[in-house]
């Protein structure tokens, strides 16, 4: 079950969330009308979607965002944000805070939470992937339909980036280039293409000091725009990500626009070429209403080091250097920051660890053991943290909101792999059926 957690005092803001709960059986939630009791709860029981109300005039927004900033690695999910209006909105807006999924006015939020919850609940593999990175690696595809508001755009954004930069694909410097450029794509596809903006109409609004959202919310009510849609298609692999962004508006001559080069001190119109610089393959159909283009996911790569971890040296590792052998009495914790790693028992290879496992020897560690196979760095850009027993206890005393997330992801990589042995067990079940079925017509 996803948590959701709130931090209100507004009944308007309480009821929603209670009432849209109610409907999804998937998600369970908590309500807090102080700011350090929401803290306390967000650091030790993890929720998935943090509700910040900064219409209630006691809690500290600030402070539980700037908690939520202090260890990034641990808190996945995302906030949805409610403001008194659209100006507080907009101020929120600016600081573009990658943690934020959406930001919505008191109104919008009673209007739309049932909305986003059944977005959430339909996509939920979008929330959290770390600690289950076993399963990376295979192809995944799907997309979303929205209309032309603003607001509902940025949460579709920053729901795929978060889900990329949480399962390793994208580093942090790849999240704020993807953010941007798919920002930018479909900023392009609601203005220019389903509400048919034009350039100039854009640049005398903004010079005459008007808001461009003022603008966007007038022409989206217009009968002759109004049921235009907006498909963002997402292909996920193990090496490369690809999007494919298409409108109903009727397209534009985007080989001009490829071609030249927007002035810098231009107030708009920079977006295309700013995003030919971070992405690969961006293309454009021949009508000009449908944009593709293809990110590089980096691959055995370590995003962050857990803020735990961060007072220990980081290892280098040469190839067919040993990290630890079997037998030995250790019970040292190594954290994977980059590289691959053979393990061997008895001589013989177990297995290949990589980033997405996150750590080796946490069998010895916990159980205070012995190693149980020997483990062997495998190529020269292999680098660990070295956590000693002792040392990592301490820290967990201090901070014991990480045992309970350790706990967490041990125990989602033990169901795991006892899914992967059921499934095994079942295809050996059928090859000796198979085997049987035949030994008796051979008779």
């Amino acid at each position: 079950m996803k948590k959701i957690v709130t931090a209100s005092t507004n009944p308007i803001v309480t009821k929603t969330i209670t009432n849209a709960c109610k409907n999804f059986s998937a998600f369970s939630c908590n309500i807090f009308g102080d700011t350090d009791s929401i803290i306390s709860f967000i650091n030790y029981e993890l929720p998935d979607i943090k509700v910040i109300d900064y219409t209630s005039p006691t809690i500290r927004c600030d402070k539980i965002l700037e908690s939520i900033h202090e260890d990034s690695w641990l808190h996945y999910g995302g906030v949805i944000s409610v403001c008194k209006d659209r100006d507080q909105a907009r101020r929120l807006e600016d600081l573009k805070d990658e943690n934020v999924l959406s930001i919505l006015t008191i109104e919008e939020f009673a209007q739309n939470f049932s909305r986003l919850l059944r977005i959430i609940d339909q996509n939920q593999q979008f929330l959290y992937a770390r600690g289950m990175q076993d399963i990376i690696g295979g192809r995944e595809e799907g997309s979303f339909v929205c209309g032309n508001d603003p607001l509902d755009i940025r949460f579709y954004i920053n729901f795929m980036v978060s889900y990329l930069y949480n399962t390793n694909r994208i580093s942090s410097g790849d999240r704020k280039n993807l953010q941007m450029t798919l920002s930018e794509l479909l900023t392009n596809a609601v203005e220019h293409g389903n509400l048919n903006i034009s350039y100039q109409e854009k640049t005398e609004w903004l010079m005459n000091g008007n808001n461009i959202m003022d603008l966007i919310k007038q022409r989206a009510e217009d009968p002759k725009y109004k049921g235009r849609k907006i498909r963002i298609n997402y292909s996920i692999h193990d090496r490369a990500s690809a999007f494919r962004i298409t409108d109903n508006g009727d397209g534009f001559d985007w080989r001009k626009m490829l071609e030249s080069r927007a002035a810098e001190d231009e107030t708009h119109g920079r977006g295309i070429s700013l995003t030919r610089s971070f992405v690969k393959k961006l293309a454009y159909n021949e009508k000009g209403n449908q944009v593709t283009f293809q990110i590089a996911n980096q691959i055995n790569s370590v995003n962050a080091v857990p803020g735990i971890m961060k007072p220990f040296d980081v290892l280098e590792y040469k190839d067919k250097q040993i990290v630890c052998r079997q037998d030995e009495m250790s019970n040292d914790l190594f954290f994977i920051v980059a590289g691959k790693y053979g393990v061997y028992v008895n001589l013989k290879l177990n297995t290949v660890l990589t980033p997405s496992d996150m750590f080796i020897g946490e069998m010895a560690f916990l159980l205070n053991d012995r190693r149980t196979a020997t483990v062997m760095a495998i190529g020269n850009n292999c680098k660990l943290i070295k956590v000693p027993k002792t040392a990592f206890l301490s820290l967990i005393r201090k901070n014991p909101h990480y045992g309970i997330f350790l706990s967490k992801m041990l125990a989602q990589r033990l169901a795991l792999q006892s899914q992967n042995a059921y499934v095994i067990q079942q295809k050996f079940d059928e090859l000796q059926g198979m085997l049987q079925t035949a030994a008796e017509k051979t008779r």
